[in-house]
Formats: C-alpha cells, structure tokens, sequence
C-alpha cells in the first residue's frame, strides 16, 4: 500500500443516519402522500416501488431530516445480504421525494471522499465478506449501524479516488447498456410467446380468423383439447432405486433439490416419491398457478415429492417444448389458479383430474415444432446476453478487489488530470 493512502472506518467519511419510525396506523392509500423507504423496497442495486407505503401524517420539523436526496446511499439493516446480493442502492432523482423509515441506514458522503467511491466500496467482496462476518444470526439476520460505520477501508487522496471511479465506470456502462439490451428482448420475448403460442400471429404471415376458447382465442384451423386427449397420467414409485431427488422451480424447471436449496429439504424415505423420466412433465399440485411446471430434459431420470403430478404426452399430437412454453404463459397460471379455486379438493392443490380437463390449444406438430425453435432461438440470445453480463460484472468485481486495496494502481500521469 502507498503511504499516502489512509486506513480508517467507513464512518470517519459519511453521515450515517437511520430512519424514523413511521406508525402505520399513519399510512395511507393517497397516491398523492408522501412515499415511505423501507427495507423490502431496497434490492440490489436499485429501489423498488411496486409495494409502496405511503405516510399521511404532516411534514414536522423533526420530520425534514428524514428525506432523501438524490445520490444519497442506502442499505437495509435487515437480510442486509441475501441470496441475489446486497440490500442497498443509491438514491436517484426518480426517488425522490421520499422518507428514510427506520431499519435502513442512509449514508451521505463527507468531505475527502468521493460520491462514487461510496458505492463501489459498499458493492465491493471486501464488504460482503465484513457483513457476513458481523451480521447478528438471529430469525432476520441484521447489522447495526455502528457496525457500518465500523467497516475498515483503505482510501486513497482524493484524485485517486476519482480516478479509480471514473476508470470503473466503463465497466458500469457496459453492463447498464446489457442490462437494458436484456430487458428489452425478455419483454420482447413475452410479446412475441403471446403471440405464436396463442396463433395471433403466425410464421407464415397468413391471415388469422379466431375462435373463442373462453381465456383465450385461439386460430380456427387450430384444435382445442383438454389435456387427458393428448396425454396420460404417471404414477411410477421408486422402491429401493437411489435416483437423484429434483424440485420443479419457478424459473429453471427441474433442478437438482439439494444443489438448488443447498441443504435437504426432501424426506430421508423416499420409496414412496414418483419417478419422473426424461421428456415427461410434472408438476407440484400445491404451487402450479405460482408457474412450478416442468419438463424433464437435463437427465434421463429423477424422483419427486408424492404431491407431484407427472404426465407424458402423445409424441404424435404433440411437441414437448411447445407444450411446456404454452403452459408457463402468464395466461395458463390464471387458469391453473382459477382451476384450482374452483376443484373439491382445493386442500391437495390442482390434481390430475382436474388439471386433466384444461383444454389448450393445438396446432399442427410441424408449427408447434416451428414456433418452439423460434421461441428458443430468441431465448438463446437473451442467455448468451446474460452470460456476457456475469462477465463484465465478474471482470468489474476482480478490478474492484484490487484497484479499492491497492494492489493495481492507477497510473500517476492519469491520477495528476485529477488533481
């Protein structure tokens, strides 16, 4: 390390306030109130507003300090660090106005250290590794703010600081304009599934006349069937066999349980759980309208809970890959909710026989092949998209590590157009 470089405390260069605590017997459904911060409107890196409180109490004087500027910083005290990340983001113009509540800290930089630094020394390992070493283990791990303040940092003079900031801001470009590349062509991808998957459009570009299929309308030279004409119910147990356990996701399909949660969640008896095999669907009958439906295709075999439901389509009627991608429509999870609202055995969930009578919409098995490989096509380029974005944020985060300890320097000639 340089001599002119300081060791001190992150508290020595910022005004570290928390919030206040806001009654809720004070909030409001008023639109036009003022908006309230809390920890579950924190992620990473950004602020989320779809869950808003809002106060209507009056703006006292001991009140002001609690509003938020823009290009202040702010970290949730509570599940500080989760599975996607760190809780903290910073404040931006469409932000404001709103008020500090109480469990997030809000960090305002003083004089000697530079705005931009403040979040790349928050985002670096440095301060994953310090939370997760400070961090009360209780129900809802927390850290206090002492222990923010207390975060051990080694700072440069300040035209390094400027320096290292500005250098590191390229890679935040690039990955902002992936990031937005992304969030176009995933929404871009929604549209385009809604259209093919329900025949609103089709490949060829011929003309389509629609037919009305009650939650849907659907081409007319398509079919509407319920599920048991083109496709059977599986209730294969797996005995003494040692198969790999699989969880049906949300967003992944099937996973391996234990790699997934990381612990067994499963039973340690498992000779009554189904056996799922490669190219069959299934489902947890308790979590189906949530989009937990799956098509086996990663592994040849597999075992699952008994409040599975597992089934296999007719290969002649239908391709898989465009019956899984019709089935994860936002459309079919209303259905599969309202199914399920409406069965007699609404304690187990959506099962078989009722799941069974869904009708879908078909298409001839060479368009469903067609539209399933256009729809995987665009899919590919959003993954390899993302796949570029781990590497410039893994490129960012290795830089970070050794510009923000001094191990690489940024070159004096560079640092002196700070000065």
């Amino acid at each position: 390390m340089n001599k002119s470089w300081q060791k001190t405390t992150l508290g020595q260069h910022v005004e570290l306030l928390t919030g206040y605590p806001f009654k809720s017997i004070e909030y409001t459904n008023d639109e036009k109130a003022m908006r309230l911060l809390r920890g579950d409107n924190v992620v990473q890196g950004s602020i989320r507003w779809d869950d808003v409180k809002r106060w209507g109490g009056s703006t006292e004087t001991k009140i002001l300090r609690y509003f938020l500027k823009e290009g202040d910083f702010v970290i949730a005290m509570d599940r500080t660090w989760v599975k996607a990340g760190l809780k903290a983001s910073m404040i931006t113009k469409q932000d404001t106005p709103s008020l500090l509540v109480q469990r997030v800290a809000r960090l305002r930089v003083k004089k000697g250290l530079y705005s931009k630094i403040l979040p790349l020394l928050i985002r670096s390992h440095m301060f994953e590794q310090y939370v997760k070493g400070v961090q009360t283990e209780t129900a809802v791990p927390h850290i206090s703010p002492q222990q923010i303040n207390d975060f051990p940092v080694l700072l440069p003079p300040l035209p390094e600081q400027k320096a290292i900031a500005d250098l590191l801001s390229t890679w935040d470009e690039a990955i902002e304009k992936i990031e937005r590349l992304v969030k176009v062509q995933v929404k871009m991808l929604k549209q385009i599934s809604r259209w093919l998957l329900f025949g609103y459009k089709r490949l060829d570009n011929r003309k389509v006349n629609l037919s009305d299929g009650r939650y849907f309308k659907y081409p007319c030279d398509w079919e509407l069937l319920k599920i048991s004409k083109i496709a059977k119910d599986i209730s294969a147990r797996n005995g003494t066999s040692d198969e790999m356990v699989l969880s049906c996701s949300k967003y992944d399909g099937f996973v391996n349980s234990l790699d997934y949660f990381g612990k067994q969640v499963f039973s340690s008896d498992t000779s009554n759980y189904k056996v799922i095999k490669k190219g069959q669907f299934g489902y947890p009958s308790n979590h189906v309208e949530e989009g937990s439906i799956g098509l086996l295709e990663h592994c040849e075999k597999g075992i699952v809970s008994p409040i599975y439901v597992i089934f296999e389509v007719s290969k002649e009627k239908i391709y898989p890959p465009y019956l899984i991608k019709l089935l994860k429509t936002n459309i079919y999870k209303h259905i599969f909710q309202v199914t399920t609202s409406s069965s007699v055995d609404r304690r187990g969930g959506l099962r078989w026989i009722d799941f069974s009578k869904i009708r879908v919409p078909i298409p001839p098995l060479e368009e469903q092949q067609q539209i399933a490989e256009t729809l995987n096509a665009a899919q590919k380029e959003i993954d390899l998209l993302r796949q570029l974005l781990d590497k410039y944020k893994s490129q960012k985060r290795g830089l970070m590590q050794k510009m923000l300890t001094g191990e690489w320097r940024v070159k004096p000639e560079m640092v002196m157009g700070y000065e």
